[in-house]
């Protein structure tokens, strides 16, 4: 990986961890400096996310700063100038899911443009 690349990637890297402090999500206008106005989501719920509705619920009272999020096997690749995509595990309160990212440069920085989560099997099948 270039020197270019590898900035790319820790630039996402330091952005996802943003959108997931607690003291970040509290505030709207800080999650809107992260997410791309076209921000998708397939949630670890299975429901469809846009950027307003990721707004309610994150503005509403509901992430807790005394149970943080914990991530591990944080892996990231430039796919193409300003893209990269991002995997990692994710554990929120016993919640586990793998979470896949596509992060993209633009004028204002790294926004996350789509994210995904797939729940992780409570038994190995």
């Amino acid at each position: 990986m270039t020197d270019e690349s590898e900035r790319a990637v820790q630039a996402a890297i330091d952005a996802e961890f943003r959108l997931l402090d607690p003291e970040v999500r509290a505030f709207p206008a800080r999650v809107l400096e992260l997410l791309h106005p076209e921000f998708t989501e397939f949630g670890v719920s299975g429901r469809r996310w846009d950027m307003n509705s990721i707004l309610a619920v994150t503005s509403g009272g509901t992430v807790s700063s005394k149970s943080p999020v914990q991530v591990s096997e944080v892996s990231g690749v430039v796919l193409a100038p300003g893209v990269v995509h991002l995997t990692y595990f994710a554990d929120n309160q016993g919640r586990q899911a793998w979470r896949s990212s596509l992060w993209r440069l633009t004028e204002r920085g790294w926004r996350m443009y789509f994210h995904q989560a797939t729940p992780v099997a409570s038994e190995v099948e």
